[in-house]
C-alpha cells in the first residue's frame, strides 16, 4: 500500500501531472480571482516549456550526473570484491517474445554494461531488483540474470529478487553481500540515478565504486538550435531528474 500511495503522490508532483494540475486550478480559480486563475495558467504553460527544452533537460542532467565514467585506469586501481546491477524496469508481456517478460530499456542498459564490466574485472555478480507490486510476475533480477548468462555469457553469483525500491534493493543486497565478506563493490545504474542509489547503498553498509552508464547530460551533434527547441525526450528526461530529486528528498526524511 505505501508503494502504490507513493506512485500515486509522484504523479501529482512530477511532469506532466503537476503541469495539468497547475492549469487546472488556474481554470477554477479565474473566474472569482482572474489575476491568479490566468497566473496559474500561465505559470502552467511556461513550466511545460521550459521542461520540454533540451537545454533545460541536460542542465539538469549535469546536477544529477556528477559520478564520471570509469576509465580503463580506474579499472586498474580501483579494487572491490563484487559488482551489483540494479533493475531498472520490465516490458511485461512483450508479444515479439511469445508474451513472456523481458528487461526494459534502462535495464538492458545497465546488464550490458554490467556484462562489460564482468568482463574486465573478472568479479562476481549480484543482480538486484523485485516487482513493484505483488504479482505472478518473476523478479526483475531473474530477468537479468537470465539475459546475463544466456545472451552475454556472463555468470551471475547472487540473484536479490524481493525488492520495489532503490532502497530495498541496497538492504537486501548488503544482507546477502556481507555475509559473503563482500564490503566494496561496483554499483552499476543509470547516471542521473545514482547518487540515490550510491546514497543507499552506502547508508545499508557498503563501500561504492559508481559505475554509471547511460548518460543524458550530453548535447551530442544536433545543432545549437534543437537545444532550443521543445522535446518529448527532454520532458521525459526532466521527469527522471524530478523524480530522482525528490526521491533523494524522501530518502533523507525517512530513512
Amino acid at each position: 500500500m505505501d508503494i502504490l500511495l507513493t506512485k500515486v503522490i509522484q504523479i501529482f508532483l512530477l511532469p506532466p501531472g503537476n503541469v495539468i494540475l497547475l492549469m487546472l486550478l488556474g481554470y477554477i480559480l479565474a473566474r472569482r480571482f482572474p489575476f491568479t486563475g490566468k497566473f496559474l495558467v500561465f505559470s502552467g504553460f511556461t513550466l511545460l516549456v521550459l521542461l520540454s527544452t533540451p537545454l533545460v533537460a541536460n542542465f539538469n542532467a549535469g546536477l544529477l550526473e556528477g559520478d564520471r565514467a570509469l576509465t580503463s585506469k580506474d579499472l586498474h586501481y580501483l579494487n572491490a570484491q563484487a559488482i551489483v546491477i540494479l533493475a531498472g524496469g520490465r516490458n511485461i508481456d512483450a508479444p515479439e517474445y511469445g508474451g513472456q517478460d523481458t528487461l526494459s530499456k534502462a535495464t538492458l542498459e545497465r546488464v550490458r554494461y554490467g556484462a562489460w564490466l564482468q568482463r574486465q574485472l573478472h568479479l562476481p555478480l549480484l543482480v538486484t531488483g523485485g516487482t513493484v507490486f505483488a504479482s505472478e510476475h518473476s523478479g526483475e533480477a531473474q530477468l537479468m540474470r537470465d539475459t546475463l548468462q544466456k545472451d552475454y555469457g556472463v555468470p551471475v553469483r547472487w540473484v536479490e529478487s524481493e525488492s520495489r525500491n532503490t532502497w530495498e534493493n541496497a538492504r537486501l543486497s548488503a544482507a546477502i553481500l556481507k555475509p559473503a565478506g563482500v564490503q566494496r563493490i561496483y554499483l552499476v545504474t543509470t547516471a542521473f540515478h545514482m547518487p540515490r542509489a550510491r546514497m543507499a547503498f552506502e547508508a545499508n553498509g557498503l563501500e561504492v565504486i559508481p559505475a554509471p552508464t547511460g548518460f543524458m547530460g550530453q548535447r551530442g551533434d544536433a545543432p545549437l538550435l534543437m537545444e532550443f527547441l521543445p522535446s518529448i525526450e527532454a520532458l521525459r528526461n526532466n521527469y527522471f531528474v524530478l523524480h530522482e530529486l525528490l526521491g533523494i528528498a524522501w530518502y533523507k526524511l525517512r530513512y
